[in-house]
């Protein structure tokens, strides 16, 4: 019988996957993966938060929770509480009511969505993006039909920030262009600029007339504190100007198989908001039509409850704490070795990733005598270390570096 469908190829090999795949077809009991961006327990196990079970339970007692189709914007709640997370109690944009949130499917979904309005809407075709960033960013924005350009942002030689040579790429894209921020804990390389950084960075980007389109997955996670990690959010809003915000609740509450996130455009008037909310719409419906409600009623039930949102931030800051720990005890063990070069960027980057600086040979050298997979950049997540697991990698870094300089 003829197929219709036999002359697909099969895909190219995708760097985050395969490593994905190697690893989970090793059969060494000791192996150990650092490609995926999920948070572990000290002994390697996924957390569910206790607050998290107390709202699943909370939830499942109340016998009026169903499980009808939510409106095609989502939980009216959740999109009200995930506004004001981001934005801030004392936020103008809200009390103005020029803000526009929209429950999606988590981080990724809430990018794809925006890049769908932005392409229908927005009359520059280009998306700057930094140089590395997340390996899903241009694989979004170029599936919605937008082109994708790079501007500098990780300098190899100081394994740090390349803030002139991003100021000046910023400076030269052209008028209206889309640009992307990691708003705090930069997926891969854990490197954030500073608030006085910040503040020229929004200088340049709104003197262009720039799409600002931020990315927030990591509110909480990377410094442990809800506020300081949207500080530099709050900073372009505060200016009243607009930007697009992908927001995810997967890392800082654990719900990485719920798929909640948002997204919040925050525009020049309310008039403006509610035009964009109607088109927005549109967007999501022949996509998905209607938001998953279990995650959202998760988040919900937790920020609409002072006890509950208060339990949450404190196993947040512990989750973050032990983030920050095993980068310490990571660049200890490894000044312990000897091991050749200045390793001191493991502790100041920040977040769940960190950019190591081993090459790709010496990562692939590193899965095949020693059984620990990242991908080929060099990135890790540390949420995925524990203090047993600390002592293998500084062992196979030292030999990776020494071996293979």
């Amino acid at each position: 019988m003829s197929s219709i469908l036999s002359n697909v190829l099969p895909a190219p090999e995708d760097p985050v996957l395969s490593v994905i795949f190697a690893c989970r077809d090793d059969p060494c009991p000791v192996k150990l993966n650092l490609s995926a961006g999920a948070y572990r327990t000290e002994e390697g196990k996924p957390l569910v938060l206790e607050v998290v079970r107390k709202a699943e339970q909370q939830l499942a007692n109340d016998l009026s929770c169903d499980k009808g189709y939510l409106p095609i914007d989502g939980l009216a709640d959740f999109n009200k509480l995930s506004a004001k997370l981001i934005l801030g109690d004392d936020s103008h944009a809200v009390e103005e009511n020029r803000v526009v949130t929209i429950q999606c499917l988590s981080g990724t979904g809430s990018l794809r969505v925006g890049a769908e309005f932005l392409a229908k809407h927005h009359q520059q075709r280009v998306v700057f993006v930094p140089n590395p960033t997340w390996g899903n960013h241009p694989f979004i924005f170029t599936l919605a039909g937008l082109s994708v350009e790079y501007f500098r942002y990780y300098d190899p030689q100081t394994r740090g920030l390349d803030f002139e040579g991003m100021l000046e790429d910023l400076g030269a894209a052209p008028s209206g262009a889309i640009v992307v921020l990691q708003s705090c804990a930069h997926n891969p390389t854990g490197i954030d600029p500073t608030l006085e950084q910040w503040e020229k960075i929004r200088q340049i980007v709104r003197s262009k007339a720039t799409c600002l389109f931020f990315n927030l997955n990591c509110q909480g996670f990377a410094s442990g504190n809800l506020d300081s990690d949207a500080q530099s959010v709050r900073m372009f809003v505060a200016d009243g100007g607009e930007c697009l915000i992908a927001q995810s609740f997967a890392k800082n509450m654990g719900l990485y198989g719920e798929r909640i996130g948002a997204l919040t455009i925050v525009c020049t008037s309310q008039d403006v908001a509610r035009k964009i909310h109607s088109q927005v719409l549109l967007v999501v419906r022949p996509m998905y039509l209607s938001p998953p409600i279990h995650g959202a009623s998760i988040v919900t039930t937790i920020l609409k409850n002072s006890d509950m949102y208060k339990d949450w931030t404190i196993e947040l800051k512990g989750m973050a704490d032990r983030i920050i720990s095993m980068r310490q005890q990571l660049y200890e063990a490894i000044q312990a070795r000897g091991t050749p070069g200045d390793w001191s960027h493991i502790i100041k980057q920040i977040g769940i990733f960190s950019f190591t600086g081993l090459n790709e040979k010496q990562v692939r050298w590193m899965a095949k005598e020693y059984h620990i997979y990242m991908t080929y950049d060099g990135r890790i997540s540390i949420a995925s270390l524990s203090s047993k697991t600390v002592p293998q990698l500084a062992d196979a870094i030292h030999a990776a570096v020494t071996r293979l300089a």
